[in-house]
């Protein structure tokens, strides 16, 4: 056992790591709620281009959903082994914290490499939608949720749709008019007269620089929130072995 001396001289320090490490595990527990929030606000925003292809797509926003889920109950953990003061359970948390910092990481890269990914695999595959486009199925629900939202039409512009077998029965899908009740079936055949109510912009760039920001930002908070785990290790480590050494019981 430590001499009474030294003991009263680490009560202090432990009594600082344990206010700062309560502080943490709150701003901890913030965090969980940012990522579960930047998870949801994800999916919801690239829904529509993970539709236009299921093979080639990124789990990152599912990955911020899990794990700021599991942030918020484990945030509340750390606060009570921490106000515990129980070794077992401070080790248990800083072992939380390094998977948490894992999976953060996993989510960061997957979300950056895929974002440089995008032009390379994206402008087949939408030419792929455009080509079995039937108004009916997921992947043409993206394209018109896609064209709707971005208010665009077509790959580079509308003439693209003159290409698609969709065209020679249906004309250009009414998801590329500007206000859906100025645009006929007259004019959405005839190429020359859709170009007044139809959307003149290609959706491909749009899509292309929209997924690239979505992706830089769930990228950029990954990251950022994963190397603030490592404060929360370093904090969880040193008061276990702090308590643990000097025999420091919670009074």
């Amino acid at each position: 056992m430590s001499p009474p001396s030294r003991r009263l001289q680490t009560k202090p320090v432990i009594t600082c790591l344990k206010t700062f490490l309560i502080s943490y595990s709150l701003i901890f527990w913030i965090t969980g709620v940012i990522l579960l929030a930047v998870g949801v606000w994800g999916k919801v925003s690239l829904e529509p281009y993970l539709h236009l292809d299921t093979e080639n797509t990124t789990n990152a926003p599912y990955v911020l959903i899990g794990t700021g889920a599991i942030i918020v109950i484990f945030g509340l953990f750390g606060c009570f082994a921490t106000c515990r003061g129980s070794p077992w359970m401070l080790k248990l948390y800083a072992m939380f914290l390094i998977l948490v910092f894992l999976a953060e990481l996993v989510a960061g890269i997957s979300g950056f490499i895929f974002r440089h990914e995008i032009k390379g695999l994206l402008k087949g595959v939408y030419v792929d939608a455009l080509n079995t486009y039937n108004h009916t199925d997921a992947r043409s629900d993206a394209v018109d949720r896609i064209q709707r939202n971005l208010k665009c039409c077509g790959l580079q512009n509308y003439t693209d749709w003159q290409e698609r077998p969709y065209f020679a029965n249906n004309g250009i899908p009414e998801s590329c008019c500007k206000e859906l009740s100025a645009c006929s079936s007259v004019d959405l055949k005839n190429i020359t007269l859709a170009a007044t109510v139809v959307y003149n912009s290609g959706c491909f760039s749009l899509v292309t620089s929209t997924m690239e920001s979505n992706l830089g930002v769930v990228a950029g908070i990954s990251f950022g929130i994963a190397f603030f785990q490592l404060i929360g290790i370093f904090l969880a480590c040193c008061l276990s072995r702090y308590i643990t050494n000097n025999q420091y019981e919670m009074v």
